[in-house]
């Protein structure tokens, strides 16, 4: 069966190389019985995956179940899992099958395994080397023949440096890795997968499909999709059901859109099976670092502005705020403040009624290192020296954040 058979079966969209390789992968690793472990950002589709490797292997007529570890209390899962036997718990009046006594001889997801506790997790990894468990009170060690599918949204390296996931889990479970990508990295499926929804919406509650002009449809296509494809059918469903209009211009289709995340960064394209957005951090604090000193220049070449269309008139015929500013710029008539992004040569302010030629001349430092370190030390300032919430203000992790700080040397 090929990818496109596959799509078609499952109802899966999209023409993203990313994405025919995972399914490439959950079709050839389906008549295996090796363990698979699914990645990627919440909303994006995992839970389809489990389901391919299913139907096609040798388990297919057996139990499929899946379990959203994360659903379920801590102080129940293991009983969900392996069983209990009567009496072992308040509330246990009698004997109950686990889902993996129930499953025997099929296939078991285990949707937010990053979410188990560490008790679980050793008698799950249990499972995975041996095939056995043990009911909650109970001593007798019993079989089971199940494929294990996993995924996460979790970041399970850095979970596992946090002390939260097993590593030796970890590696078993990650014996087959998928990756599905955000639906951001994949601009060619946003209009195709909008469209399929509100035709969707549109037989269900029996009413004309709704349609994006030009403008709208470039605003769906670059909207950033922290929710992924769950974010993206939940709008086509609230316009279809909202909107009187069929017709969707820009300015409707932005009611819809989270304010906080209408501007688009450019977006970090990751190879396959690579670490998730935490690993990200430094990459994320760089572009901050060069959006604000892109802002920085335009700030600047509007005081130069003018400076020259001022350049006839005294300093106090200057707007009060570019004098201050250009006041702060330097400390003499050669040297500027270090901690400007700039350098300014020969600045001087020109006299009322005086002609002059000589040029102001202004270069752009282009160390970011500069740039970052003082980023971080207004962010420390700001909150008094509390990393946390310095970190949270700079977008980056506190682990990271601690480690700029040892390499600038900033004192706190």
């Amino acid at each position: 069966m090929t990818i496109q058979d596959v799509k078609q079966r499952f109802g899966i969209i999209g023409s993203a190389a990313a994405l025919d390789r995972a399914i490439d992968i959950a079709r050839q690793v389906a008549p295996t019985d090796l363990s698979v472990l699914i990645t990627g950002e919440s909303g994006t589709g995992k839970e389809v995956f489990p389901q391919i490797i299913h139907q096609f292997s040798t388990r297919k007529h057996g139990q499929y179940i899946a379990v959203n570890c994360g659903a379920i209390p801590e102080g129940t899962i293991d009983s969900e899992l392996f069983g209990h036997e009567k009496g072992s718990f308040t509330g246990a009046h009698e004997a109950r099958k686990g889902y993996f006594e129930v499953a025997n001889g099929g296939t078991i997801f285990l949707d937010e395994v990053g979410e188990l506790p560490l008790a679980t997790q050793a008698r799950l990894l249990r499972v995975l080397e041996a095939g056995e468990y043990i009911r909650v009170g109970s001593s007798k060690v019993q079989k089971t023949d199940v494929r294990v599918v996993a995924a996460t949204n979790v970041n399970l390296p850095t979970a596992i440096e946090k002390g939260k996931f097993r590593e030796d889990l970890y590696y078993r479970l990650n014996t087959v890795p998928i990756f599905l990508p955000p639906l951001r990295e994949r601009k060619e499926d946003i209009f195709l997968l909008f469209r399929k929804f509100a035709a969707d919406f549109a037989a269900k509650y029996r009413m004309p499909v709704i349609k994006l002009d030009g403008e709208a449809e470039q605003l769906l296509v670059n909207f950033y999709w922290h929710g992924n494809v769950r974010q993206l059918k939940n709008i086509a469903e609230q316009i279809s059901i909202i909107e009187k209009s069929r017709e969707i211009n820009a300015d409707t289709f932005l009611k819809y859109l989270p304010q906080q995340h209408t501007s688009v960064l450019p977006s970090i394209v990751r190879a396959e099976g690579s670490a998730s957005s935490g690993d990200m951090s430094e990459r994320d604090l760089l572009y901050k670092v060069l959006f604000d000193l892109k802002k920085d220049l335009n700030d600047l070449k509007k005081v130069v502005h003018n400076i020259v269309q001022y350049n006839q008139g005294a300093m106090m015929e200057m707007p009060t705020d570019d004098a201050q500013l250009i006041n702060k710029m330097y400390d003499d008539e050669d040297t500027v403040q270090t901690n400007l992004p700039y350098t300014i040569h020969n600045p001087q302010i020109i006299p009322a009624g005086t002609k002059t030629s000589q040029p102001i001349i202004i270069e752009e430092s282009l160390s970011l290192a500069d740039k970052e370190k003082d980023m971080i030390t207004k962010a420390l300032s700001k909150y008094k020296g509390k990393r946390k919430y310095a970190a949270k203000e700079l977008g980056i992790s506190e682990r990271t954040l601690y480690r700029k700080i040892n390499e600038y040397s900033i004192k706190e």
